[in-house]
């Protein structure tokens, strides 16, 4: 090869990594100028994709019947809005009211019910133990708890109303929730059929970044939420029958609870079938844990690997931290969209560490 010709070789690599790198750095800020656009948007996005997917059978179903998949999507949509202010208005309604008695009766009462039970024969010799450990009188230990979580619930219940007394925000976001669903049900195999596209894949590694999806989806969306609400509700029941007060904050907090690793349910009813036993309502202590061993926590064990069955699973430590990253970056969407962003993330990593072995082979 002449002089020439390595000359024009050089400077035609030179280029195209130019272009190569110019690409990249356009990308790069164009996807972050994007994020910026969009952030203000990102919770009633996320909403909206978990709603799709969970009421996406009855879209399918729905176009059996109805021609047209913008009438079919717009029933379904006006389904998900039925529950959403329907029975779901009236239990954030329940919710509120009953956050506001229990803040009142912690400041009311400074906790007499926390008090008697560190008094209790029991507990006593290990709470003299724990004071003398810290040097610290009971008085004082009294003093701190009451004023600590007579705190706490006025925090927790000032936060839940500013979020409902910023109703514009509220209702904003709302709207915005709606119409996504509206265009993720009627396009959504469009919008898909064009992301596939657009990946960078052989078709050898597109379906199996899809499969891997699909198997996401069904394990953290319809294992997750159908298991959190089932365990909810008949937390909620079964505190409402035994007498407890504020049962739906407790089936909330059990929903919520649900998706903690390795604790799940438990972290809510078993400290309540202590407390009531130490109290000396033996009889509800019993029928609560019948109803947590075979019924709550049961479920668990039941429905989730029935919905689940032998698609992907991450480990529970990656659960854990993605769950509480998910819930400091979308908030409530969090205990979803976390685990579902870091298992796509790793399903990319998998195909890139599949391309450079068949490359290095």
């Amino acid at each position: 090869m002449s002089a020439d010709g390595i000359y024009n070789k050089e400077v035609s690599m030179i280029t195209d990594r130019f272009y190569l790198f110019a690409l990249i750095a356009l990308v790069l800020i164009l996807g972050f100028l994007s994020y910026r656009i969009l952030r203000p948007f990102l919770s009633p996005i996320a909403w909206a994709i978990v709603l799709s997917t969970v009421f996406y059978p009855l879209f399918a179903l729905a176009t059996k019947y109805i021609k047209w998949r913008s009438v079919a999507s717009l029933i379904t949509l006006g389904i998900i809005l039925l529950i959403i202010l329907g029975p779901f208005s009236y239990l954030t309604y329940l919710l509120i009211k009953e956050l506001r008695a229990l803040t009142d009766y912690l400041e009311a009462e400074r906790i007499k019910a926390l008090q008697d039970l560190l008094q209790h024969p029991s507990i006593k010799p290990i709470f003299d133990k724990l004071l003398s450990l810290f040097n610290i009188t009971e008085a004082e230990l009294n003093k701190a708890i009451a004023d600590n979580i007579s705190r706490f619930g006025k925090e927790v219940f000032g936060r839940i109303m500013e979020g409902v007394a910023n109703i514009v925000t509220s209702s904003l976001n709302f709207v915005f929730m709606a119409f996504s669903i509206f265009f993720f049900l009627r396009d959504g195999p469009e919008f898909l059929s064009k992301a596939r596209d657009y990946m960078p894949f052989s078709e050898e590694q597109k379906d199996r970044l899809v499969k891997r999806i699909r198997d996401i989806v069904i394990s953290t969306i319809y294992g997750g939420v159908a298991v959190s609400i089932a365990q909810g509700t008949i937390a909620g029941i079964a505190f409402f029958i035994l007498g407890i007060s504020t049962p739906v904050v407790w089936g909330l907090a059990t929903s919520i609870a649900s998706f903690i690793p390795l604790i799940g349910a438990s972290a809510v009813w078993v400290p309540a079938v202590i407390y009531l036993f130490i109290k000396g309502a033996v009889v509800k202590g019993i029928a609560l844990a019948i109803v947590g061993i075979f019924g709550i926590s049961l479920i668990d064990n039941v429905l989730k690997p029935i919905i689940i069955g032998g698609r992907t699973k991450m480990p529970i430590l990656v659960i854990f931290f993605s769950i509480l990253g998910g819930i400091k970056l979308f908030g409530l969407i969090g205990l979803i969209m976390g685990p579902l962003v870091l298992a796509l993330f790793v399903s990319v990593i998998e195909i890139f560490r599949s391309v450079e072995g068949g490359q290095n082979a």
